[in-house]
């Protein structure tokens, strides 16, 4: 994702339907990861998730790739670093969470993505991974951003078991608005990063949230959430 694309998602991220309900599924999560510890949010744009990492009580750094995202987030008062997400600077080991969430589709050699995630989690260390999913739903939006693919449960699950993890669970999200998306997706043109008038904002929040008590983690949707975990 190249910086105009970086700066808009800042601009975005804490009003938009997607990221506000994408930030309440990882509060839920990291819920029940037993006491907060050490955590590092890469590719974290602007720290939007390493906020939520931290007003949940996590030690929690942002590491992004993009200048402008690093500035944000330092300016935003979090710990934030410059890093490659397939060279981490951070000792072996030394990491109790590690999210990734929108990351591995931006990079050719996600195995390598994946495998720096295992080497800096500790023993017992869990990792929060989000993707965009099926290749079905491929559109100019995924070449404006940068993506290299759209995963598919199987194709998510190898690569981070390669890497050495044990996947725990994965999920589906975004699913009662997958027609919606796949419709407009096939009309195109270019990145989705703008600005949804406010009723329709709305509306489509209260869509998505309600998949937080429905039985639909199971059926295809826009994104893949997984959790993992290095052994003991």
């Amino acid at each position: 994702m190249d910086d105009s694309e970086i700066r808009r998602l800042i601009a975005l991220e804490d009003t938009h339907w997607w990221y506000r309900e994408r930030r309440a599924v990882l509060r839920r999560e990291v819920r029940g990861l037993g006491r907060p510890g050490r955590a590092l949010d890469v590719g974290a744009a602007g720290g939007g998730n390493t906020r939520v990492l931290a007003e949940a009580g996590w030690d929690a750094t942002a590491a992004d790739h993009c200048d402008t995202a690093v500035e944000t987030a330092r300016r935003r008062g979090l710990k934030a670093v410059r890093a490659d997400a397939r060279a981490l600077p951070f000792e072996s080991a030394s990491l109790d969470l590690v999210t990734a969430l929108d990351v591995l589709e931006h990079v050719r050699e996600d195995h390598l993505v994946t495998e720096e995630i295992a080497r800096v989690l500790a023993p017992g260390g869990h990792a929060l991974i989000a993707v965009p999913c099926d290749m079905a739903l491929w559109s100019a939006h995924d070449d404006a951003v940068g993506h290299v693919r759209r995963y598919d449960r199987d194709s998510l699950t190898v690569v981070v078991e390669k890497a050495g993890l044990t996947v725990e669970r994965v999920w589906s999200w975004n699913v009662l608005l997958r027609p919606l998306v796949a419709r407009h997706r096939r009309r195109s043109r270019g990145s989705d990063l703008r600005r949804t008038p406010s009723l329709v904002n709305a509306g489509l929040a209260a869509i998505v949230r309600a998949e937080r008590w429905l039985p639909v983690r199971s059926l295809k949707g826009v994104t893949l959430f997984l959790r993992a975990r290095r052994g003991e």
